[in-house]
Formats: C-alpha cells, sequence, structure tokens
C-alpha cells in the first residue's frame, strides 16, 4: 500500500513540475512554439450605396475586397461610380442644355470584422483614395470632338475619405451580407455648379461578400 501511494505522489510531483515548465518564458526558449500562425483568406463585395448628391438621391455601385487576415483585418481595395441621372446645376450660360453628373471614386481600404465566427457581427473601416466628377450631356451619348457632343464638360479630381460601420449575417461559410453606412468626405473638386459639400454625404450600403473567411 505504502508503494503505492509512493508511485501516486511521484507521478503527481512530476505532472506539475512539467506543467510549471510548459508555461516558462525564458530568454532561449522555443519562442516559435508559442506564435500563433497567421491564417490568409480573402474576399470580395458587391455593394449599392444610397446617398445625396447635390441635393437629390443618389445610387453608386461598386466593388471592394482584398486580403484577410486573421479572419478580421481586410486589407484591400475599393471602387464605385455614380449609376443614375442627376441633373447638375444650370450655369446661366447662352444655349445652355440639360447636363447630368458623373461622379466616381476608387482607394486603398481597411476593413476589421469583430467576432467574425458569430451568426451576426459587425465591422468598421475606412477608404482613402481620390475620384473625379464632370458634367455630361448623357441623352446625347457620345461623340467626336467635331460632333455636336464633347464629353465630360468641367472635369475635375477630389480627394475622398470614407469611413464606414456594417453589420454582417453569415449566411454560408463563404457567403455574408453587409448592411450599413458610411459618411463620404471630398476635398479639391471644382467643377462649375458643384462644391465640394454638394458631393460629400452620408450613405447607405447594402453589400453582398463571398470568399474565406
Amino acid at each position: 500500500m505504502k508503494k503505492i501511494v509512493l508511485a501516486l505522489l511521484v507521478l503527481i510531483t512530476a505532472q506539475q513540475a512539467w506543467a510549471q515548465h510548459a508555461h516558462i518564458e525564458s530568454i532561449f526558449g522555443n519562442k516559435s512554439e508559442e506564435k500563433k500562425k497567421i491564417t490568409v483568406g480573402g474576399y470580395g463585395t458587391a455593394i449599392g450605396k444610397l446617398t445625396p448628391v447635390n441635393g437629390k438621391l443618389g445610387v453608386l455601385t461598386g466593388l471592394q475586397g482584398g486580403v484577410l487576415l486573421n479572419h478580421k483585418l481586410m486589407l484591400g481595395a475599393g471602387g464605385y461610380g455614380l449609376t443614375n441621372s442627376i441633373k447638375a446645376p444650370k450655369l446661366n450660360v447662352p444655349d445652355e442644355q440639360n447636363q447630368y453628373i458623373q461622379m466616381w471614386y476608387t482607394g486603398l481600404m481597411a476593413e476589421y470584422i469583430f467576432n467574425s465566427d458569430k451568426l451576426i457581427h459587425w465591422s468598421a473601416g475606412a477608404l482613402l483614395g481620390g475620384g473625379g466628377v464632370g458634367r455630361d450631356e448623357r441623352h446625347h451619348g457620345w461623340h467626336d470632338d467635331d460632333d455636336d457632343h464633347h464629353g465630360w464638360y468641367g472635369s475635375s479630381g477630389f480627394f475622398v475619405a470614407e469611413p464606414f460601420v456594417g453589420v454582417e449575417v453569415n449566411i454560408t461559410s463563404y457567403l455574408r451580407l453587409n448592411v450599413g453606412g458610411s459618411y463620404r468626405f471630398i476635398h479639391g473638386s471644382n467643377t462649375p455648379g458643384l462644391t465640394d459639400s454638394d458631393l460629400s454625404g452620408g450613405a447607405f450600403h447594402v453589400g453582398i461578400k463571398a470568399g474565406k473567411f
């Protein structure tokens, strides 16, 4: 009986000593075993936005996507364009025809996903980049300069910054629905009749994400 008790004590002592040693940090320890592996995935998003443009309801559509690290941080790019007809302000010039706003922008973006494995979770991020805006007699179509239509009028470039947040629902392991909002800060445009504030504004978006999460 004494031998059995002694053997159990030796086993318990050895197990405790091993457990303590397994958690000891040392200068020359094998730190590679303690590091977590970085997982790499990626996804793309088809997205639509409702947003004010020059006081009218604008529809922006576009794509965004990139590389996803550790199921949390996406680094990539996005691009969007105005798809519906919004009349540009009149300039009160002779023989003035109706003109329509054309706008697009693109940039680098980052997005952080919180609790990505949960059925419903949320994300936040921002896009930084640039774009262009102009006036176009869209109803005439596109022609050469010798015709009565000359393409964009008074086109200009601008800087854009757009922070955003969203709520996501995991439809499948590779498909997600994202609904949220953003605010588009535009600076530097000088298209006649349009100011930075006419092009800036909040937006409601709906997107479908597809990829390896």
